[in-house]
C-alpha cells in the first residue's frame, strides 16, 4: 500500500483528529465488558508485547520500529492521569517522525546520555486484551519494570503501558503506545532510553 504522505518527512497526521481519537481511545477502555476472553488472542498480543521489549533491551531499533503504524504515537504523559496530552505535560510524545529521529541519533554516537549505552532488562506482565470500541482495534494493558544499568549504578522504572494496536497489512501493528510510569511526576534522571 503506497501512501500519500511520508510520514518520516512531516507530522500531517498529528492534528485535532488525532488527538481527538488518541484521548477517546484512552478514555474508559480498561472495561470488564470490553475484555478479550479468548485465550489465543490474548497469547497473540503478549507475545507481541515480549518481543517488543527484547528488540528494546538488544537494541534492535529497526525491528522495533517495524512493530508500528506508519502514523503512530509514543505518549509517556508526565501526570499520573495521563489523560489529554493537548492540555498536560507530556515526557515524550513523539510521531514516528521524531522516533525515527531519536533512533537516528542514538547510532551517531553523539548521544551523549547513551555513552555508554545502558544495558536493560525489560519484564512484562498482567497483560490484558481490550476489544475498542470501534471494534477494529485492540487495547492492551500490562505492567512493566525496566532494569537499568549504567555506569553510575542501577536504576528501576515501572508502571503500565496502554497499546492500541491496529490491523495494517493483515499484521497487528502499534498504533499508540501510552507508557505511564508510577513516578511520572518525580525527578526522573534524564529517561534517554525508549521507556
Amino acid at each position: 500500500m503506497q501512501l500519500r504522505h511520508d510520514p518520516s518527512l512531516s507530522s500531517y497526521y498529528v492534528n485535532d483528529a488525532c488527538y481527538r481519537e488518541l484521548v477517546e481511545s484512552f478514555t474508559d477502555w480498561q472495561r470488564d465488558d470490553l475484555l478479550v476472553e479468548d485465550p489465543a488472542e490474548r497469547d497473540r498480543f503478549r507475545g507481541l508485547l515480549e518481543r517488543e521489549a527484547r528488540l528494546l533491551d538488544e537494541l534492535r531499533f529497526d525491528e522495533w520500529l517495524a512493530l508500528y503504524c506508519p502514523e503512530c504515537v509514543y505518549w509517556v504523559p508526565g501526570t499520573p492521569e495521563g489523560g489529554d496530552p493537548r492540555g498536560e505535560i507530556a515526557i515524550s510524545f513523539d510521531d514516528r517522525r521524531r522516533m525515527e529521529d531519536r533512533i537516528y541519533r542514538l547510532r551517531t554516537g553523539y548521544a551523549w546520555s547513551q555513552a555508554p549505552k545502558s544495558r536493560t532488562v525489560r519484564m512484562v506482565s498482567n497483560v490484558e486484551v481490550f476489544a475498542a470500541r470501534n471494534g477494529s482495534a485492540r487495547m492492551v494493558r500490562s505492567n512493566y519494570l525496566i532494569s537499568e544499568f549504567r555506569v553510575d549504578g542501577t536504576r528501576y522504572l515501572s508502571g503500565w503501558c496502554g497499546h492500541c494496536f491496529a490491523e495494517y497489512d493483515r499484521r497487528w501493528l502499534i498504533k499508540v503506545r501510552q507508557v505511564n510510569l508510577i513516578d511520572c511526576d518525580q525527578n526522573l534522571r534524564n529517561p534517554s532510553i525508549v521507556i
